[in-house]
């Protein structure tokens, strides 16, 4: 630690706000994306939400486009969690950046590492720093000058770049796995449609269609109600007034941001527990292993399915996969309505769709013959994706303990193999 050097961040860099976009200017599309602290996370880094987007169409201040490597942090507390979190953006002039968010300039590139910069902003004692020097009572919010006084260590700039080349071969090794899940997802999805939506499945050609109330369907195909196809399933959430209801729960219990926040197809755990009590004394109810579970108020269409026995918040409705209907056509067919979920939605502070209307909607049934062959080929795929989705969260796991280790110097990178 010798070589090290105490010093504050303004010592090594500058951050300057972003512009205040006229809301006038946004729209469903555009050119390009504004982006806000809800693009963070929570860790560090940067999500890409296609179906958030804030588009703009309007005048655009060339200092406000960013480019691929530059480097931003959030000021201001969108969501819990993101204030001061970094994030190098993915591409170049696409994106601008709002007066939410700070652009963080190096002073000086011959003596500080930007990479080495996003992850110093990401570990707790500069978090806490950022946090501490926030304002404001319903936003809280922090400025370029109380960035500037974060106090830092930093290591010589051989080593600086010799700790971000250790925790980004992390980072990219998660990115690599997260867009190999992509692509198995997008496989299923794909063949799903094929099948079942356009039509298309093995031996298509010689089935003629007949009249359905969805329209023309292939001959042995049946339109039932959902209510006639498989089961579901409601949630609660028991009293938090009642400590006994959650102290030491085991029983996993989800909410809509376990999912909406995690954006993956399966879910090994959440958030929250709840006790044997809380579960009897409630309207949770459990469901077993491998049900999907689909979010169906405020945010209707969020889906993913449990890997273990569970119950969920009343912001649910969890379908129930059986014989007929199994675990990845259920999946796919709901993925594939999330449009029809919205459209029965209704309500006014908010829009739900209830369980009463969900079994009401017309399911379509195919040969038992043919969803066996689709499900015969989606569950390698989707198994494969949740191996890779648990070897991200271990690589997650390791890559945040050595973090603060890395940054602090208490692990020395000069006596480690190159």
């Amino acid at each position: 630690m010798e070589s090290w050097r105490d010093c504050k961040l303004g010592d090594l860099l500058e951050v300057k706000h972003g512009f205040a976009f006229l809301g006038e200017h946004f729209g469903s599309t555009g050119t390009h994306v504004v982006l806000t602290p809800g693009n963070f996370l929570e860790e560090g880094g940067f999500k890409e939400r296609a179906d958030k987007a804030k588009w703009y169409n309007g005048p655009i201040p060339s200092d406000y486009v960013l480019n691929e490597g530059d480097l931003i942090v959030a000021m201001t507390e969108q969501a819990e969690g993101l204030l001061g979190s970094s994030a190098i953006i993915p591409r170049s002039s696409f994106y601008l950046h709002n007066q939410r968010l700070g652009l963080v300039q190096i002073r000086d590139r011959k003596l500080v590492d930007p990479y080495f910069i996003y992850y110093l902003f990401n570990t707790k004692p500069v978090r806490q720093q950022i946090r501490g020097s926030a304002s404001g009572t319903k936003i809280r919010h922090t400025a370029p000058s109380r960035i500037a006084d974060v106090k830092v260590s930093v290591p010589p700039l051989p080593i600086q770049r010799r700790i971000a080349g250790i925790l980004s071969a992390y980072d990219e090794l998660i990115e690599n796995s997260q867009r190999r899940i992509k692509i198995l997802e997008a496989m299923a999805r794909a063949l799903y449609r094929e099948w079942f939506v356009h039509f298309r499945f093995p031996g298509h050609e010689s089935v003629p269609r007949v009249p359905s109330p969805l329209g023309e369907i292939p001959q042995g195909w049946e339109v039932r109600a959902v209510a006639n196809s498989f089961e579901i399933s409601g949630g609660g959430t028991p009293s938090r007034k009642d400590e006994r209801y959650w102290q030491d729960g085991t029983i996993q219990w989800f909410s809509p941001s376990d999912l909406t926040g995690a954006g993956t197809m399966f879910m090994d755990d959440s958030s929250d527990h709840i006790t044997q009590m809380g579960l009897a004394e409630s309207s949770a109810r459990l469901f077993p292993a491998r049900s999907v579970m689909l979010t169906s108020r405020a945010t209707i269409g969020a889906i993913a399915i449990n890997t273990r026995e569970a119950c969920t918040n009343q912001g649910f409705i969890t379908c129930l996969p059986n014989e007929r209907v199994p675990l990845y056509s259920l999946f796919h067919w709901i993925t594939e309505n999330v449009p029809t979920f919205q459209r029965m939605a209704s309500g006014a502070t908010f829009k739900e769709i209830s369980r009463g209307v969900f079994k009401t909607i017309d399911f379509l049934q195919a040969p038992s013959q043919l969803v066996k062959q689709f499900e015969a080929s989606a569950a390698p795929l989707a198994e494969h994706a949740l191996a890779l989705q648990r070897q991200t969260q271990t690589l997650r796991r390791t890559r945040d303990l050595l973090l603060p280790r890395l940054l602090s110097g208490q692990i020395d990178v000069e006596a480690m193999p190159a």
